[in-house]
């Protein structure tokens, strides 16, 4: 059942997608945590025509943070450092343990709203190295690039686990068994980015793109637009959300990125390398990073434990209830996977909000 705040409004969206729903199934992606709270919440994959599948890609930064990047910073934690990040980050599991654990083992972590608060602990315990783990799309990145270019002191530093969102969403079209037939653009990136970053999907691959909001209503006129282009042939990249979005972005955020941060090849969680779409701190300010800072040796690090299924999901692959440890024996309560932990992961949305409909993703 949806609830919305205009249950006419959303009642004639969906005549209108009744409308121009395709007789064959068709699959829709989107790459955002809060697109699929609003799916899930809201209860749109019951209401819409069976033939379109909504369906979520790699949305939630937290999930696809490698293990690797926490080790480190458990490794820093049993030295006696300070860590600090944000609260979706303390249960994500890594190769042994969390941060959580690691913090009921009596380590000094702590929960951070941004990266300006790590500074302060910084400040505040000049006898004392704090690290700050960053993680975020570029949602989060310019914040943690002010941090690091507003002169923070010298036993403050940070691993970046930042990531980009364009990237990933070229990499669902190489590998999911299931090809997209369109993209629900994540709203808040695009605030940073705008619209051009979306351009080579319509242009070179013929893939509509549609930025919206994250109201019922949105996602509902979202489907709509990209059936209509799907329907026309004629793809392209439409702004839904132009009450936030503009044409070009933020472009003081993005300066700030540029300046901090050099694009790199990145590992995501579970899925692997992905060309060109980490942020790492520029030679420049390298006094900051921690992975230069501190000699750190690692075992090798495990991404996907036995039976995890968090990969697959977030390939969009498959749907929460089509992995055989969901709410068996990975619960939000004791999360296997990282997908169940973050309140944007796709696992634990389903969890919250209930898995009884959903379009089960059939490999053709």
């Amino acid at each position: 059942m949806v609830i919305a705040k205009n249950k006419e409004l959303i009642s004639g969206a969906i005549k209108r997608l009744e409308a121009i729903a395709p007789k064959e199934e068709i699959k829709i992606t989107h790459v955002c945590g809060t697109h699929e709270m609003t799916a899930s919440r809201f209860g749109i994959r019951s209401i819409i025509p069976s033939t379109i599948g909504i369906i979520p890609g790699p949305g939630c930064p937290v999930c696809v943070c490698p293990s690797y990047e926490i080790d480190y910073a458990l490794k820093l934690a049993e030295q006696g450092k300070i860590i600090t990040t944000f609260g979706d980050m303390l249960k994500v599991p890594a190769t042994k343990k969390s941060l959580s654990d690691a913090k009921r083992d009596g380590n000094d972590i702590r929960i951070v709203y941004s990266p300006q608060d790590a500074v302060k602990i910084a400040e505040k315990n000049p006898n004392k190295e704090v690290v700050f783990l960053a993680v975020g799309f570029e949602t989060t990145a310019p914040m943690t690039g002010a941090a690091l270019l507003d002169n923070p002191p010298n036993n403050f530093s940070l691993l970046s686990a930042h990531r980009l969102t364009v990237p990933a969403m070229e990499l669902l079209l190489k590998s999911e068994r299931k090809k997209t037939k369109g993209f629900i653009c994540p709203g808040h990136v695009s605030v940073i980015i705008g619209l051009e970053s979306y351009q080579p999907f319509s242009d070179k691959y013929k893939m509509p793109c549609v930025i919206t909001g994250f109201e019922a209503i949105d996602m509902v006129i979202g489907l709509i637009q990209i059936l209509k282009m799907i329907r026309n042939d004629k793809p392209a990249v439409v702004n839904e959300y132009s009450r936030v979005v503009k044409p070009k972005g933020n472009i003081k955020a993005q300066e700030i990125m540029n300046e901090a941060f050099d694009i790199v090849d990145a590992n995501w969680r579970g899925i692997g390398l992905v060309e060109n779409s980490g942020l790492a701190i520029t030679k420049d300010l390298e006094h900051y990073d921690a992975f230069m800072k501190f000699d750190i040796e690692l075992e090798k690090s495990v991404d996907i434990h036995p039976g995890c299924k968090c990969h697959e999901v977030m390939l969009g692959n498959m749907l929460p209830p089509e992995c055989k440890l969901f709410l068996k024996k990975c619960s939000p309560d004791k999360p296997i996977g990282p997908c169940m932990v973050s309140h944007e992961g796709t696992c634990s949305i389903f969890a919250r909000y209930g898995s009884s409909h959903f379009q089960k993703i059939e490999e053709k």
